[in-house]
């Protein structure tokens, strides 16, 4: 793995493509999703997005007389081109914890790697059509983005489809999103660590995550794209907290098995797709780590702390403890912070994240009991969604009239992408490449 410092702004272009979606489906759920607050204290406020989601509900006209904005991704560091794929992984032995009808877990994975070469295989898109119709519905009303005038199937990554990997054993990332977030919202930084030579694996959890598209339909499934089953806070009710992080955990157990057949010669696609050359060898699953936003961030350190496989983690402002029995009363801690972490964590914050105090508390446990192996760090005037695709994306279409300041503060923070993005890439980049270095 090659973690030399790099230029902001090194990287590659091109094109991929898109699909459809059943629009009834993108109106009820678009509706039923508006309590959500996707597992951030401070997130918007529920009674705008519902406005917002009921008028999308009704087919809310889209902007007329302008052409329509197309956020834009920042390219990676590195020396390295980047090649991506999907996989589609189906665990026989997990039934699906939140739809009682579908008897087997599924997964959607994007894998960021190492390219060997890159002409002849096009660029991708940040997410499918379908993905894409769904986000504009769905993710747009909770996050206060705009109701109309963005192409969000438009945005390209910096990835190319398919192409040859690096044929060199690399570090193996795993990479779990915010609650009720898509793994596509972690592009830019999977980008970046592929870029310096890495292997990212970025998991979608179905039933929890806003949308998943699929490349099947299956019993219990009649979809092709699934939609989340949260009505209101994860975080404001405990079983259902407790069963989104154990089986966050489960998936990222499940994926990093997976990855052990392909790195043994086998495919584990559940449709037989053919891979890239070479990725199969390019996983040197000595070294493994784990990072993950949110809810993506505590199932990453409790994770860590239950498979050893898993050699580091870096949680990006993820509760380590259970929601209390009332507000302001501290619920009971996850593993991970009762005992103490005996591998390196890393923890990220926002200054901006409305709840960085109860946030505080299950952290100074972890920090106290692990013997000086945590590392805590703090974006100034950041917020909760500054570690996401998000920092770049909303000061841009703050920029194109189609976003108020106030909303782009309650999601990223004022900090400009400038400045953001070098630093988180740095403090996760960094991070591994200390613990999981070349061997």
């Amino acid at each position: 793995m090659s973690w030399r410092p790099a230029q902001e702004g090194e990287g590659r272009a091109g094109a991929g493509v898109g699909g459809g979606v059943d629009r009834r489906t993108v109106a009820r759920s678009a509706v039923a999703l508006t309590a959500t607050t996707l597992l951030a204290a401070g997130g918007p406020g529920t009674a705008q997005a519902r406005e917002r989601a009921e008028a999308r509900g009704r087919g809310g006209a889209p902007t007329r007389g302008r052409a329509l904005v197309t956020p834009l991704l920042p390219a990676p560091g590195g020396r390295y081109p980047v090649g991506v794929t999907t996989l589609y992984l189906v665990d026989p032995d997990r039934p699906d914890p939140w739809e009682p009808r579908i008897r087997v877990r599924e997964l959607m994975l994007t894998v960021f790697y190492p390219a060997r070469v890159v002409r002849g295989h096009p660029v991708a898109r940040q997410m499918t059509g379908a993905a894409a119709a769904v986000f504009g519905q769905l993710d747009a009303a909770v996050h206060r983005l705009p109701a109309s005038g963005v192409n969000w199937a438009a945005t390209r990554t910096h990835a190319h489809t398919d192409a040859p990997a690096r044929d060199v054993p690399a570090p193996v990332l795993l990479y779990s999103p915010g609650g009720g977030d898509p793994r596509t919202l972690g592009t830019s930084l999977a980008e970046d660590l592929a870029g310096h030579g890495a292997v990212v694996v970025a998991l979608d959890h179905p039933g929890d995550t806003s949308e998943v598209a699929f490349p099947v339909t299956r019993p219990g499934r009649p979809e092709k794209v699934r939609t989340t089953v949260f009505r209101g806070d994860p975080r404001r009710d405990a079983g259902v907290f407790r069963t989104m992080i154990e089986t966050r955990v489960a998936d990222l157990r499940f994926v990093l098995g997976q990855l052990e057949v392909l790195a043994a010669g086998g495919s584990p696609d559940a449709v037989g797709r053919a891979l890239p050359p070479g990725l199969g060898r390019a996983l040197d699953l000595r070294r493994v780590g784990v990072y993950g936003h949110s809810a993506g961030g505590t199932a990453a350190a409790q994770a860590c702390h239950e498979d050893r496989r898993i050699r580091v983690a870096v949680n990006m402002e993820g509760y380590l403890d259970h929601p209390g029995p009332e507000p302001g009363r501290p619920g009971e801690l996850f593993p991970v912070a009762r005992d103490g972490v005996d591998r390196p964590l890393l923890l990220l914050g926002s200054a901006g994240f409305a709840g960085k105090g109860e946030r505080e508390r299950s952290w100074s446990v972890v920090r106290a009991r692990s013997g000086g192996r945590v590392r805590q760090r703090e974006v100034a005037r950041g917020a909760h969604w500054v570690f996401t695709d998000y920092a770049a994306m909303a000061p841009q279409l703050e920029a194109a009239g189609l976003m108020g300041a106030a909303d782009r503060r309650a999601l990223v923070g004022p900090i400009a992408p400038a400045e953001s993005l070098p630093l988180v890439r740095s403090w996760v980049r960094s991070f591994f490449a200390r613990h999981l270095p070349r061997g």
